[in-house]
């Protein structure tokens, strides 16, 4: 287990969205459940204590939950390891039992133990920012619970106000043609503006942070789509539908850092209202992932030494 770990304390200084689930293929759907309700993390599934143990060596992840039903002691040999690894001191551990009345006798200190069906309440509590209060210029807008700690994600990734680059440039072309939409961008949210770090038809190079309909995007995990912007309650009134360039039609998908955190979106946007249909969807979601790898792959080739 020890040759798994990391070697330094480089991903412990860094809040992570990431939630590491270790359990069963037939269990996972019930946690899928549960994580739809708590979009702001990005849940990382392994059917195995040995792959969970390389998965936190690879990076740490906000909380580790361990499914005893189904891995037992193995289950809680490593949450024991990583309680007892001061590397490990910001994540939360979590035993998932079936009733707190059969919560194993010994548990190892800084575990929590957490029947399912309260899942939900304390993953909300573990992963909200100590500091829930954000103050951000501009109009009124959804906030996820960590935005204090995904605004900081977006300052790491380096990304806003840089240079347009082909991989992700290659990511809107094909999301502007394959949808066959006139505008399609990759969208980064800082704490006032939308920025467009690769854009296809159309000019402006940012927004205000409350024009952009990635606020809620980054909010879910799968495509959040609009199909008539005019008669939708939230957005009617946001000054690019009511006056020009006049939109109707949005869909976008999150783009992740290795953290888990939504920086933004790859989406499309219309002048007409219309409708993805399911193959489209997914084409939006897979375009989205590869946005989310390019980022991640940058953040390996640039680090803050070269840049």
């Amino acid at each position: 287990m020890e040759a798994l770990l990391p070697d330094t304390n480089a991903n412990a200084r860094s809040r992570s969205a990431n939630v590491l689930v270790v359990t069963s293929e037939s269990r996972r759907q019930s946690f899928e459940a549960a994580f739809d309700q708590i979009a702001h993390v990005f849940p990382l599934f392994k059917m195995s204590t040995w792959s969970a143990a390389i998965a936190v060596g690879e990076r740490l992840p906000a909380v580790v939950i361990v499914d005893i039903d189904v891995w037992g002691n193995s289950g809680l040999g490593l949450l024991e390891a990583l309680a007892n690894d001061a590397r490990f001191k910001e994540a939360k551990l979590v035993a998932l039992v079936s009733s707190q009345q059969q919560c194993p006798p010994a548990l190892p200190a800084r575990v929590y133990a957490v029947a399912l069906n309260d899942l939900n309440g304390v993953l909300m509590q573990l992963t909200v920012d100590e500091k829930s209060a954000v103050s951000i210029a501009g109009g009124e807008f959804p906030l996820a619970p960590n935005e204090l700690s995904r605004l900081q994600a977006v300052q790491r990734s380096r990304l806003v106000d840089t240079p347009s680059e082909a991989a992700f440039d290659r990511v809107t072309w094909l999301a502007a043609n394959d949808l066959k939409s006139p505008i399609a961008l990759m969208t980064i949210l800082t704490a006032e503006r939308q920025w467009f770090k690769s854009r296809q038809g159309l000019e402006m190079p940012d927004t205000p942070r409350s024009w952009a309909f990635c606020n809620h995007t980054v909010l879910q995990r799968d495509v959040f789509e609009v199909r008539n912007l005019a008669k939708h309650d939230s957005f009617a009134a946001n000054p690019a539908v009511a006056g020009a360039p006049h939109f109707l039609f949005y869909a976008g998908a999150p783009v992740y850092d290795p953290d888990g955190f939504a920086l933004g979106s790859i989406c499309v946007i219309d002048y007409r209202p219309r409708q993805l249909d399911k193959t489209q969807r997914k084409t939006l979601m897979e375009l989205a992932a590869i946005a989310s790898d390019a980022v991640k792959l940058r953040g390996v080739l640039f680090k803050p030494s070269q840049t």
